[in-house]
């Protein structure tokens, strides 16, 4: 029986861990930061950049977690299939074998015999049908773990780059030099387009 290399036996916890966002206080700092350079003329479109990459970070932290959650639902669904096949390729394994051993045991009751046969025979049938199913279900839901995590991932990356932006546009509401603020964009643009990067994921 071969089953990926990546999967998870029971017992096993899926390594699924989110980094540290920024937590209530830093938040709440760069906003009275943005607040107050928005009474200066200046310092107004930082001020605006910074409100917007806040609503953006909060988004793609949403949709990052959710994104989470659902790879480890699927996670678990795929460890389920494949729990279920493993006892399905036991019992197909045991019916085998005992089909084996009556063909080399001799048995005076020759039609209790061949009904039995028959009765095995018809078991493999059906038990190889539903390990091909059973199979094909694990497969496709590892699949979706994978893709699931390769998601997540983006959003990850995105909501990293969308906080480091964010930080870096505030420095420059204490040093007055733009070139944060330009700095800041760049990081941003980047966060944005790893997050948008996951819809085009196949």
């Amino acid at each position: 029986m071969k089953l990926p290399r990546d999967f998870p036996f029971l017992g096993e916890e899926p390594d699924m861990k989110r980094h540290n966002t920024m937590d209530a206080s830093d938040v709440q700092d760069l906003k009275e930061h943005a607040e107050h350079g928005a009474h200066e003329e200046s310092l107004r479109p930082v001020a605006f950049t910074m409100s917007v990459l806040a609503v953006l970070v909060a988004v793609t932290t949403v949709l990052g977690e959710r994104t989470h959650e659902n790879a480890v639902l699927a996670q678990n669904q795929a460890t389920d299939a494949w729990n279920e096949y493993q006892a399905q390729k036991i019992r197909e394994y045991d019916t085998q074998l005992t089909a084996d051993l009556m063909s080399v045991v001799t048995i005076d009751n020759k039609e209790t015999a061949a009904k039995l046969n028959k009765v095995y025979s018809e078991h493999e049938k059906k038990w190889d049908s539903e390990l091909k199913q059973d199979q094909a279900t694990a497969e496709s839901l590892q699949v979706a773990v994978e893709k699931g995590e390769a998601r997540a991932d983006r959003f990850d990356l995105g909501e990293i780059m969308l906080e480091i932006g964010l930080v870096i546009t505030s420095v420059t509401l204490l040093t007055r030099s733009r070139i944060y603020w330009i700095v800041g964009l760049v990081f941003s643009i980047t966060g944005i387009v790893a997050a948008a990067s996951v819809y085009i994921l196949k």
